[in-house]
């Protein structure tokens, strides 16, 4: 039987608003720009990514139905920090101040998710910011699965495509950290899903110094 999500707690923010359909490969926002609003992901994939002043890109995550995207410099009112491109065919809603503010006073029970999702963005950004990247491909990758929301099950959803592009390494690099990870206990796989079954442990082995 498959599995029934739930739907995600700042749904409100969607009530009553036109959706915005973007085709693969279309920019969703832009790093540099101002951001005004927010976004909240209906339906589809987006990638968000880091550029450098050389054009080489860093992929940060990928965002799936049910994510927000681009809230971090939304709330501190600077400049993107990242774009965000569509990878399949999406649909999403874009949340200004004013929408964001009526939705609030409506459903004050918004604010403690929306405060825990924007404090797992600033996390990613840090990690990166921190030099993630010159860490061993074995951390990286612990890292960044430790920074995926989890479903409703408890599963990440991910592949390995996916990681490897987060964290600078090979599909077949991130096939063998997996490999490893599972050996020890810490990971259980299923199809196109990852399950953390020791937090604990993965944690400790991606924040060793």
């Amino acid at each position: 039987m498959a599995e029934r999500r739930t739907e995600p707690p700042w749904a409100p923010l969607a009530q009553d608003q036109s959706p915005r359909t973007y085709a693969p490969g279309q920019l969703i926002y832009l790093q540099g720009t101002e951001a005004d609003t927010f976004f909240y992901l209906l339906s589809g994939s987006a990638r968000s990514y880091i550029s450098s002043e050389t054009g080489d890109e860093r992929v940060l995550t990928t965002h799936r139905s049910g994510d927000l995207m681009g809230e971090a410099a939304f709330f501190d009112g600077c400049p993107r920090v990242s774009s965000a491109v569509a990878v399949t065919e999406c649909r999403a809603v874009s949340i200004d101040r004013e929408r964001l503010e009526r939705v609030l006073r409506a459903h004050p029970e918004l604010a403690l998710p929306l405060l825990q999702y924007l404090a797992r963005t600033v996390r990613l950004l840090s990690d990166h910011v921190d030099g993630m990247s010159f860490r061993p491909a074995d951390q990286r990758v612990a890292r960044y699965l430790l920074s995926l929301p989890a479903e409703p099950g408890g599963g990440l959803r991910c592949t390995h495509e996916e990681i490897g592009a987060a964290v600078g390494v090979s599909r077949v690099t991130v096939s063998r950290v997996l490999g490893e990870f599972t050996r020890r206990g810490w990971l259980k796989t299923g199809y196109r899903t990852l399950y953390v079954t020791d937090h604990a442990a993965l944690r400790a082995f991606a924040f060793t110094e």
